[in-house]
């Protein structure tokens, strides 16, 4: 039954959802916000500990939920990660979350080849790779997708340098934003739709090690909110781009980052 049928404007009852780097932080809550309205969850990452932890986690919360271990950055496992979800999902995913990334701190004057290279290969190639095969595979011949990237305010502005300095993670969430606008134009005749989300700063794997060095402080300084991110802070935003009832909204970036961007 879809979300036109029902009294809820977001239920994915009957939908499956593809959470890249899905095992812990951002990943994890929103998975937990997809399977919480009914879209069976899979879950891609490189650990296969974590992976587990937080199918039980799901699973727990009544979620249908498994995993594929799968790094994003090499081609090898994106063909295979795309072939396993697409069989388990009996052919279709209906829903990709983009959200697996990685940054290299360094400035920009000094900033190493391979860092830069790390960077783009999963926050850019990867996600156009597995984007494509899944696409192509699935979306295309069902004629309905909904196509999530997980950017960033860094792909929006530069950043204060006593607060991070990491241009090629900006540079490839810029990248991510284009990509998204994009694949909106060319697909919408598909019945796809391909959206991003641009988050501020949350507490995360990625990022805990910026925010006790930098502060919380200076962290929130200029955001109009005066926090940071939180648990189900992205619940919303991520549900709002999966849902049928937004079926008409394609090609935009929405920035969930307290107000941050406008300031």
């Amino acid at each position: 039954m879809t979300a036109a049928a029902t009294s809820n404007p977001f239920d994915l009852s009957g939908r499956t959802a593809l959470v890249t780097g899905g095992s812990r932080g951002l990943g994890l809550q929103m998975a937990r916000a997809l399977g919480g309205q009914g879209a069976r969850v899979i879950l891609s990452a490189r650990k296969v500990h974590e992976l587990q932890a937080a199918t039980a986690e799901l699973s727990a919360l009544g979620i249908d939920a498994s995993w594929i271990v799968a790094d994003v950055s090499r081609e090898d496992d994106i063909t295979a990660l795309t072939a396993a979800s697409l069989q388990r999902a009996d052919g279709r995913i209906d829903i990709l979350v983009n959200n697996a990334g990685n940054s290299w701190g360094a400035a920009a004057e000094d900033y190493p080849t391979d860092g830069w290279d790390r960077v783009f290969n999963l926050n850019v190639r990867g996600q156009f790779l597995l984007t494509r095969n899944l696409t192509k595979q699935g979306m295309i011949p069902a004629r309905y997708g909904r196509v999530i990237n997980i950017a960033s305010i860094g792909g929006l502005q530069g950043t204060m340098p006593d607060v991070m300095r990491a241009i090629a993670y900006n540079s490839s969430k810029g990248a991510l934003i284009n990509f998204t606008r994009a694949l909106a134009a060319e697909w919408a005749h598909y019945g796809i739709t391909v959206n991003a989300l641009a988050p501020g700063f949350f507490p995360s794997t990625l990022t805990n090690g910026l925010i006790d060095a930098v502060g919380n402080a200076r962290m929130t300084a200029n955001v109009p909110m005066g926090r940071l991110g939180g648990d189900d802070d992205l619940t919303g935003p991520v549900l709002m781009f999966a849902a049928e009832s937004s079926r008409y909204v394609t090609g935009q970036v929405l920035a969930v980052d307290g107000g941050a961007s406008v300031v």
